[in-house]
Order: structure tokens, then sequence, then C-alpha cells
């Protein structure tokens, strides 16, 4: 047992799940002490990654980086023990690792997705001055009686993230649309088409 802690083929793996754990701990703790290090990783990336369609999630975004390392300690753990029942040895941690990020990656997207799409959005408080407004579809595709996430900008500037169903037809992800009404707690939108002239100079004054 002490042998494979200390195996350098597994030690990639093994600081992994460390950090996994320690990760874990550190959020549990830091949420009684109001100190928590997801709010840490808010201020240093990068607005246009935070804001990323693949980010655009329901759920606190620290869950990635939770699902990303898990699913590469684990991964990698199959891949070498696999290995290790025929071979009796461990591949070289430089020939799994890649292989084990690129199957961690796919099954955290896929994870993300399926939470994604059971935990209920947050109550948003629909504002007035969002009526009129240009939005974006961020998440999956809207049709009558399905709604779909979209962000938003207020007239201070900020981000809104709000629940948006079409009158009729579908909108698409990444699709821009206006916002035209609220009905019940989301709002009507309608799709902005490349020909609408709508917001466009006027020609030939």
């Amino acid at each position: 047992m002490l042998e494979l802690l200390h195996d350098i083929n597994l030690m990639p793996f093994h600081l992994s799940l460390f950090a996994l754990v320690l990760l874990s701990m550190v959020e549990t703790v830091g949420y009684f002490l109001n100190i928590r290090p997801s709010q840490f990783f808010k201020r240093i990336i990068p607005q246009r990654i935070a804001e990323a369609p693949l980010l655009s999630v329901k759920f606190s975004k620290i869950l990635i980086l939770v699902f990303l390392l898990m699913n590469f300690s684990f991964s990698g753990y199959f891949l070498q023990f696999s290995y290790f029942a025929q071979q009796e040895k461990f591949l070289p941690a430089y020939y799994v690792i890649l292989p084990a990020l690129i199957i961690a990656i796919f099954f955290t997207v896929f994870m993300i997705h399926c939470l994604d799409q059971v935990i209920r959005p947050k109550q948003i408080q629909l504002q007035a001055n969002l009526l009129g407004r240009l939005a974006t579809i961020s998440s999956g595709n809207a049709r009558p009686g399905f709604s779909a996430q979209a962000r938003v900008r207020d007239e201070y500037g900020q981000l809104h993230y709000v629940q948006v169903e079409p009158e009729f037809g579908e909108l698409v992800f990444q699709s821009q649309i206006i916002l035209i009404r609220i009905k019940h707690s989301h709002y009507i939108a309608k799709k902005i088409s490349k020909s609408n002239q709508l917001f466009s100079s006027e020609i030939n004054k």
C-alpha cells in the first residue's frame, strides 16, 4: 500500500486527489467563516473566461474545478491499474497524463451539463428596465413552453441571467434576442434577424 502512495507514476493523480480533498475541506470550513476560496477564484479569473457559455451554470463554478480534479484522478488511476493488471507495472506518468486529462474534461462537461439541467435557477427579480434590451441565449434552446437561460446587461452595465421563452419558433444557443415582455417568472423574447434594420443606422440620409 505504501509503495502505491510513493510510486512516481501515480503521483500526479495522488496530488489531484489531495487537492480535491483539501479544496473541499477549505471550502466547507470557509463557508462557516465567510472566507471561501471560490470568492478568490472569481477575482483572478478573467471576465471573458468567467462568462464563457460552458461556465454559465446555475451552481457554484467551484464545483467545475472539483469535478475536473475528481475525474482526472479517477481516470488516471483507471488507466494505470488497467495497464498494471496486464503488465504488472505502471506506465510512465507522462504517457497517462494527457489521456487522463482528456477523459476528465469529457466527463466534467457531461456532469456539469446534467447537473445544470436538474438544478432550478435562482429566483431572479425581474426589472422593468430589462424590457427592450438585447440579450444572448447562454444555455440551451428555448421553445414555447420551454424556457432557456439568457444573459443581458442593464442600464448600469450589470450582467443578469434571466429565463426567456419565444412567442413562437425556437431561440437557439447564442442567438441574439430582444426582451419584449414579462410572463410570470420569465421574459418573452423575440429573435433579432440579421436582416432586421431596427438597430441599424439610417441609410443614405
